[in-house]
This record gives C-alpha cells, sequence and structure tokens, in this order.
C-alpha cells in the first residue's frame, strides 16, 4: 500500500439553498476523511450552468472537470427531491465527460453515494448515485449513508450531531478512504480492456498501412 501522497477525495453536493442539508453533510464528511489523511476539495456548483446551456469552456465547467482530473475519489451527496437526486446533482455529473482526449476523469476513481431526506430514510437517491457512478466507471464502495429527517442531525453550526448516521458517515469515509490507497496504485491494470486494446491495435494498423503508403 502505497503512502506517497494524501489521497485526493473531490466532494460534490447537490443544494443551493442557504442551509443546505447535503452540502452540511459533504462537509462533515469531509471533515471525518481529512482526519484520516486525505487531502479534499470541495466544488461550489454556484455559477454552473444547465448541461448545453453553455459551452464546456464556461469556467465552472472547466473548474469542475480539472477538479475530477485531480481526484483519485469523489463523494456524491444529493437530497432527494421527488424520490431522486436534485437537478443540481446530476448538472455537475453531466458536466463531466467519460472522455476528455484521451484522458477519463472519472474512470477507475472511487466513489462514496450519500443522501438526506426531510421525512423517513428512503435510498432511492443512493441507488440512482450508484446507476450513475458505474456509468462513469467508477469503483463505488459498498457502504453508503442515507440521513433521515436531515433537519434533526445538524447543529446550528453544520456539524453534524452525534447518533448512529454520524456514525454510518465515519464508517462510509473509513471505507473510502482504505477502498483509494487499496485501488489508486492498480487503475491503469483494473482498467484495462479487451475491446479498447482491439480498437488501439487495428488503428495503429491503419496508421501503419497509410504510411507504407505513402
Amino acid at each position: 500500500m502505497s503512502f506517497d501522497h494524501p489521497p485526493r477525495i473531490l466532494f460534490l453536493y447537490g443544494s443551493l439553498r442557504e442551509r443546505s442539508y447535503s452540502r452540511l453533510l459533504a462537509e462533515e464528511a469531509a471533515r471525518i476523511i481529512q482526519g484520516f489523511g486525505a487531502e479534499v476539495r470541495v466544488f461550489d456548483p454556484r455559477g454552473l450552468p444547465l448541461h448545453g446551456a453553455e459551452p464546456d469552456t464556461h469556467p465552472k465547467v472547466q473548474e469542475l472537470r480539472e477538479l475530477s482530473l485531480w481526484s483519485e475519489g469523489q463523494v456524491w451527496s444529493s437530497p432527494e427531491l421527488h424520490g431522486n437526486v436534485s437537478g443540481l446533482m446530476k448538472t455537475q455529473i453531466d458536466w463531466i465527460p467519460l472522455t476528455m482526449g484521451a484522458v477519463r476523469p472519472t474512470q477507475g476513481r472511487t466513489l462514496a453515494v450519500m443522501q438526506v431526506s426531510g421525512g423517513s430514510q428512503s435510498f432511492n437517491t443512493v441507488n440512482t448515485l450508484r446507476i450513475l457512478g458505474r456509468w462513469m466507471r467508477m469503483f463505488t464502495i459498498p457502504n453508503q449513508s442515507s440521513v433521515a429527517k436531515a433537519y434533526q442531525e445538524f447543529n446550528d453550526d453544520g456539524t453534524m450531531k452525534e447518533s448512529a448516521y454520524r456514525d454510518r458517515v465515519i464508517d462510509v469515509m473509513e471505507e473510502l478512504y482504505r477502498f483509494t490507497l487499496l485501488l489508486r496504485e492498480n487503475v491503469d491494470e483494473l482498467t484495462d480492456r479487451y475491446s479498447e486494446r482491439k480498437t488501439a491495435a487495428v488503428k495503429q494498423l491503419e496508421k501503419t498501412a497509410k504510411q507504407t503508403l505513402t
């Protein structure tokens, strides 16, 4: 296991409310995983346009993509709205492409998913986030966090109250930290695909043939 630098963890949250519980949950989780030794960055989604409404040269889009490239693991924290992820959460994920030239900004990253609900506990949002993470070719860890009646679970200063919910957040961050350490040194091996090698070999043959003809 390599400790040449701290695991780099990016946090995304899915609400712009002044007292956003998905943001407070992300910030609490960020403090926890920093305590384990991770380097943390939290993306501020204010000013991020709807996907497709602006060119991808928009400064907030570029900031988000650069942070995704920087990260070795990510945490997605969304409120549950109408039984699923928020539009803002989906917009952030939509702006991160599967490929940027020869670079894949999410492939091989670890991922932890979390949600907050205003009512009883639900898992709709974390289930959707898992589907999105798989589509983005990320290693989504087994554990997850779902905080019911989130308005009851945070102190006035934004920190999380001691509870079984907070214990679960600690479990999730501990697991993400360990998985990131274990996987990051082996990402190239774990994400190497036969189909992609085959396509690259065909392209190389075509290139060689063209060079021979000229």
